[in-house]
């Protein structure tokens, strides 16, 4: 299992400092939320931070935009190449178009579903990405509770990617913690998400460790 700090929910004020940390507590990604104030009500980090950001760590970038006019947004992050680069499926009209795009520009693709869009509507565009990035919790804010829902999504994108034989991640975010992430790794997913349960615990390495499952 692959865990992907999520710094919405670090300390602004010390965000430097909680990047160290979990880097020093061997997270494997970092994962940044770029919200826009319309796909979603909030706003949250341009690519003048990020820039920074990237600037300070060596963990590979996890983007999760969450924007509309997704064409203009991923322009903006695509010069600091992070690892992967994922966007909604329910603000693009054209995501295999866009998919091959970002791959030309050597970044991994990636589509996130929110809770209530089925796994099956991205069943044709498969392979044109390399991991899809599941939502439990209506994406927009942190500390959000669990959406039990994602357990049989999950089971049912496993089976719709092994049938294809296909090289894709599942990642999950929202709502993420200790108690769920056996029965999350157990229904197939590769990378977890987590903000508050890092975040707010007083030892990164031991929050981090116990979503790998590692005691």
């Amino acid at each position: 299992m692959y865990v992907a700090p999520s710094i919405l929910s670090a300390n602004f004020l010390k965000l430097e400092e909680e990047i160290k940390a979990i880097e020093k507590a061997e997270a494997d990604l970092l994962h940044i939320d770029v919200m826009d104030g319309h796909f979603v009500p909030n706003l949250t980090f341009g690519p003048c931070v990020i820039e920074r950001i990237s600037s300070i760590t060596k963990i590979p970038l996890d983007i999760h935009l969450m924007v509309n006019d997704v064409s203009k947004f991923v322009n903006l992050f695509i010069p600091l190449k992070p690892k992967f680069l994922t966007f909604h499926l329910e603000a693009e009209n054209h995501p295999m178009r866009l998919c091959e795009y970002i791959r030309s520009q050597g970044i991994h693709p990636g589509i996130v579903l929110n809770p209530h869009t089925p796994v099956d509507s991205i069943k044709h565009i498969l392979e044109f990405v390399d991991i899809v990035l599941l939502m439990s919790v209506n994406p927009g804010f942190g500390g959000q509770q669990f959406l039990p829902l994602i357990y049989e999504k999950i089971k049912e994108l496993r089976e719709m990617i092994d049938k294809k034989n296909a090289k894709v991640f599942i990642e999950v975010d929202g709502g993420i913690n200790g108690l769920n992430a056996s029965d999350l790794e157990a229904c197939g997913a590769d990378i977890l998400v987590a903000g508050n349960h890092i975040f707010s615990s007083n030892d990164y390495a031991s929050a981090i460790k116990s979503l790998k499952l590692e005691f």
